[in-house]
């Protein structure tokens, strides 16, 4: 369709960037639901008429020259994992539906000072690390605290706040913009909602609330009832086959050791099929695992509780079998202070009685870092109770979330991760992590994986001519490997360049043939690397940057995209390299430095995949 084509349907440029941008992420099954689900739209439209009702007898509202009206509402997510921008899309959806006029935006995407001009801000953001907001949300979180946001009388809002109750700051992002907003003058549409990791009812309550508070203030559109009564139907993707609701049960092809014999890590390759699943993926999407806990813990928290594992139990209506509910559903290893609470009450134990509340907080972390839940009902043995007063301190399985190492187009049918293998002693005992335990030792060649992909807009492969700059640590390198993949089938012109880090090069050189061989092919132009414990002084992947820094600059100068991906602290030590880089070769001060950076980022130039 031509730019005129789409302006005579009333479509603005960016509705139609929109539309294009979501149509290239769809699968066959995805396009063909939602031709149907935007034709049901027109109908309802269409039937609603002049009169301005829908067919199920739902208004809406007319403005001064007779024309539909809806209240206009923006919607603001901050997310690191996707699970926020999944909420917000939810959410926008269904309302959208019920006829308001709705903006969905990153918050890294929206300009702050706008919110003196909005009526309606719903947002929903995630918390990073200890209280932090999402890497993305951090202009926005700066602007909105500093004296330049201004009053805001007249602005409706509310916040769903996701966190983990294992931290201490928890949902802290979500608070603070709570409480800033409230200073700033503007009035609660609803209250706060915090969620920890198993959010889904605790959203669900919340979409529905702020829902029936439209329904009920709005005087330019009123909304339906029955709207936002689960996150699936506010959200037009949960039709597709498979998503994190509904994974696609993958089988493993290939899993091995990647790194040499006498590393001090254990990082693996894993291979899996998704054939049949018509799941579809682009460079620097994630795939979502849910993983299993290990069967011998199981086992063992069975003994402890003196529980049958054939007792019966029940989750959202449906009877499960404890070991298998235990083995699937909840997490075992890491406590919560949920669990320290429902414990103490369970057990009476005074120590347990101890660490509650916030002022023991410090001593509750502390407490928590060194016992898992097998450690505590071990020390603290609770007689004579029943399996759901168990489970009610356990929280749900989550699902994990691993940058794809390869491309659809190289390897179709296939996902490839790579995988550290988390391993520690605790307690005088070997501990693994729930995910990467379960790959390393209970997935074997046709074992099955429950999985799902998390697309990853904020961390796309650029245009075919672009030369690219990967700066990749540890497993970091994942999805550069997927971009290398990908422009060798493309056959594309623009240089590439990869600096990775890792511990040391005999034993921990990730995919080295595949590295050298686009070397030689050059499609890699340029590698550069550090192993940190090759040699006495460390050398990272900053320190790489900062002795090419004249190349560093001509590259971004040429208009080169800049790739970060890696552990959290890797983000920070980039940035101050290449703000150094800038004054020392560039000479820029440090606020122009800054504003270099930022326009990096604001032309998705500077994109930063952190874990």
């Amino acid at each position: 369709m031509s730019a005129l084509d789409f302006q005579s349907l009333g479509l603005s440029e960016q509705q139609w960037s929109r539309i294009k941008e979501l149509a290239n992420s769809l699968s066959p099954e995805q396009a063909l639901w939602l031709s149907g689900y935007f034709a049901g739209m027109d109908y309802r439209l269409r039937e609603a008429g002049s009169s301005g009702q829908l067919p199920s007898g739902k208004s809406i509202g007319k403005g001064a020259d007779g024309e539909v009206a809806a209240r206009p509402i923006s919607i603001l997510f901050g997310s690191e994992t996707g699970n926020s921008r999944e909420l917000a899309s939810a959410l926008a959806s269904g309302l959208r539906v019920e006829g308001c006029d709705i903006s969905l935006q990153a918050m890294g995407d929206y300009k702050p000072r706008e919110l003196k001009s909005e009526h309606d801000v719903l947002i929903v953001t995630s918390t990073h690390g200890e209280g932090d907001p999402p890497a993305t949300a951090l202009d926005f979180f700066e602007f909105l605290e500093s004296k330049k946001a201004p009053e805001l009388p007249h602005l409706r809002y509310s916040v769903l706040a996701l966190g983990d109750s294992t931290y201490e700051q928890f949902c802290e992002a979500g608070k603070r913009l709570d409480r800033r907003l409230e200073q700033l003058g503007a009035e609660r549409l609803v209250n706060r909602v915090d969620c920890d990791v198993d959010y889904e009812d605790t959203a669900a309550d919340w979409i529905r609330t702020v829902t029936e508070r439209l329904k009920e203030s709005n005087d330019r559109a009123q909304l339906g009832d029955g709207a936002a009564d689960d996150i699936s139907s506010l959200n037009p993707a949960s039709a597709a086959i498979f998503d994190q609701s509904n994974p696609f049960e993958a089988s493993v092809i290939d899993n091995f050791v990647l790194t040499g014999r006498g590393s001090s890590k254990e990082t693996r390759h894993v291979e899996l099929s998704v054939e049949g699943s018509g799941l579809g993926f682009e460079p620097g999407d994630a795939l979502g695992i849910y993983a299993r806990n290990d069967p011998r813990l199981v086992e063992k928290i069975l003994e402890s509780l003196e529980m049958a594992a054939d007792a019966e139990i029940v989750i959202d209506g449906e009877p499960r079998r404890l070991d298998v509910a235990l083995s699937e559903s909840f997490e075992l290893t890491s406590g919560t202070t949920r669990f320290i609470n429902k414990w103490a009450e369970l057990t009476e134990a005074e120590e347990l009685d101890a660490l509650r509340g916030k002022e023991q907080a410090s001593e509750r972390a502390a407490f928590l870092e060194r016992n898992h839940i097998i450690d505590i009902v071990s020390r603290f043995p609770a007689k004579g109770i029943n399996p759901n007063e168990f489970i009610a301190g356990l929280r749900q399985m989550r699902p994990r979330l691993y940058s794809i190492a390869s491309s659809s187009a190289f390897a179709p049918d296939e996902v490839h991760l790579t995988v550290a293998t988390v391993r520690y002693p605790l307690n005088g005992e070997e501990r693994s992590g729930i995910a990467t335990g379960h790959i390393a030792d209970f997935c074997e060649t046709e074992a099955m994986l429950p999985v799902y992909i998390q697309p990853n807009p904020r961390f796309r492969l650029a245009a075919d001519d672009t030369p690219i700059l990967m700066v990749g640590a540890g497993t970091g390198v994942a999805p550069f490997r997927a971009f290398m993949q990908e422009r060798e089938v493309r056959g594309t012109s623009g240089r590439s360049w990869l600096v990775f880090g890792e511990r040391n090069f005999h034993t921990d050189f990730l995919y080295q043939t595949e590295w050298q061989q686009w070397l030689r092919d050059r499609r890699l132009n340029q590698m550069d690397v550090a192993f940190s414990r090759d040699q006495s002084a460390k050398a990272y992947v900053q320190h790489r940057l900062a002795e090419r820094s004249r190349d560093v600059l001509a590259w971004l100068e040429e208009g080169a995209t800049l790739y970060v991906c890696g552990g959290r602290n890797l983000a920070p030590a980039i940035h101050a390299t290449l703000t150094q880089i800038l004054k020392q070769e560039g000479g820029h001060s440090d606020v122009s430095a800054a504003e270099y950076l930022g326009a990096m980022q604001s032309d998705s130039r500077y994109q930063i995949d952190v874990y």
